[in-house]
């Protein structure tokens, strides 16, 4: 497939202490499959759904035991260095600085000014995911934290969003759009969310059957944070697997009440 624009999240993967209870749970939930992690590039084995690459998993690195499992989201961009740079000059902190990864590409990884990580791919032979948008891969994401103005502040410098914010005023919510096709969005937290969960990228994946899916969570020792919930997007909850990691599933055809109007 075509290098997406940039902004466009493109890519999602997540560390954790056993790999192998990892694929063990996604297999399960998502149906996922996984390829043969080298030594070259630290295990690093990547997930597919229908024969086409949809995530990455990875044992951790020495050195960063105890570091709690969690999902990582991709920006595209087709320069690096220029993304690194605003990222510096708009009050992001580098957690890696800008490397090489073989001929796949250039990442970097970076903490948001409200407290978010992240990281930015330039695809090489590795463009990012083969399939979204359908169940067992990658259907949106939301930047969810307590300080929005800075992260409201932040992304749009760096990458090329276009902003609408939801008119309500009982959520405060914004999504980012790429030539009018909205890609992600960013969650002021509330709270319900309890105060020792920090701020995150809440990767969402597609299930055939939220409520099935919310079953075979709590099944393989995983927490469901809230949902399922009904929306105008689809039916959804808010999970984290058996090591720790947050994410959402989401049933992407099951569509209740009128979409929110945007401003």
């Amino acid at each position: 497939m075509a290098a997406q624009p940039e902004g466009t999240p493109c890519w999602t993967d997540a560390t954790f202490p056993d790999l192998e209870a990892a694929k063990s749970f996604y297999g399960d939930l998502l149906g996922w499959t996984f390829g043969e992690g080298s030594q070259e590039f630290g295990y690093y084995t990547q997930a597919y759904s229908d024969g086409k690459a949809v995530a990455a998993l990875s044992p951790q690195m020495p050195g960063t035991e105890g570091t709690p499992a969690a999902w990582n989201l991709y920006f595209a961009t087709p320069d690096i260095a220029a993304t690194t740079t605003k990222i510096r000059d708009n009050g992001g902190a580098l957690t890696m600085e800008p490397m090489e990864v073989g001929d796949f590409g250039a990442m970097v990884t970076a903490q948001d000014p409200s407290g978010a990580y992240f990281s930015a791919w330039q695809p090489g032979s590795h463009e990012g995911f083969e399939k979204t948008g359908e169940p067992g891969s990658f259907a949106w994401a939301e930047v969810t934290t307590r300080d929005a103005a800075k992260a409201d502040a932040f992304y749009p410098a760096v990458f090329p969003f276009e902003v609408q914010r939801m008119a309500d005023e009982q959520i405060d919510f914004c999504v980012w759009n790429i030539n009018g096709r909205p890609v992600a969005g960013r969650m002021k937290m509330t709270d319900d969310f309890p105060p020792e969960v920090p701020p995150y990228i809440n990767v969402y994946f597609g299930v055939p059957d939220c409520d099935a899916a919310v079953a075979t969570v709590a099944n393989r020792g995983g927490q469901v944070h809230f949902g399922p919930m009904d929306s105008p997007f689809g039916r959804f909850a808010a999970v984290a697997d058996q090591q720790g990691a947050a994410f959402s599933v989401i049933d992407l055809q099951t569509t209740r009440g009128e979409m929110p109007q945007m401003t």
